[in-house]
């Protein structure tokens, strides 16, 4: 089996999907999670189980409506002021809203970690890219931090063998792109 066969080719043409409709509404994504990772990279180096996204809390409304306007299901889970999530063709996608604090920072833009800051720098991560498929992704740095911080910041939950490659190769691209310069 290829890479692109199957959930994988679903996954990146739903990711080329959601980047044009949110061209076409004027609003930003960001890939985040493995997926960020694989764009960064520009290869995909794992299976994905699904695709996670930040956008800003006050384009949720629009994004959703054109989302669902092209068959895509609303799915029930996280508190919808905090993550909106939607499944296509197999494919489930996770939206963590985002919102700015009274000093410009990136925080969580509701549910039970509302106002809780992301890291510093988190959006100025370059565009990514896998074959013709281009998205904006978090800054490498930041996803490192929140695949380490996550077993903190959620009590229970445990420390993933996926997280950890995922660290380990961003890292290693990290610190080979910077001896060239």
């Amino acid at each position: 089996m290829g890479m692109l066969d199957g959930q994988v080719g679903r996954q990146l043409e739903v990711i080329a999907e959601v980047v044009g409709v949110a061209q076409e509404l004027g609003v930003e994504v960001w890939l985040r999670g493995g997926w960020a990772v694989d764009f960064f990279l520009g290869e995909v180096t794992r299976e994905h189980l699904d695709v996670d996204w930040f956008i800003w809390s006050r384009d949720a409304g629009r994004l959703s409506t054109a989302l669902e306007g092209r068959g895509y299901e609303r799915l029930s889970g996280a508190p919808p002021e905090q993550q909106i999530d939607f499944a296509k063709d197999g494919v489930e996608n996770s939206f963590a809203l985002l919102d700015t604090d009274d000093t410009g920072r990136v925080v969580v833009a509701g549910g039970p970690w509302r106002g809780e800051p992301w890291p510093t720098g988190m959006l100025d991560g370059p565009t990514g890219a896998i074959g013709l498929v281009r998205c904006a992704i978090i800054h490498p740095r930041a996803q490192i931090e929140i695949k380490r911080m996550m077993p903190i910041w959620v009590p229970g939950r445990p420390r993933r063998t996926k997280d950890i490659e995922d660290i380990a190769r961003l890292e290693a691209a990290l610190n080979s792109s910077n001896a060239g310069h």
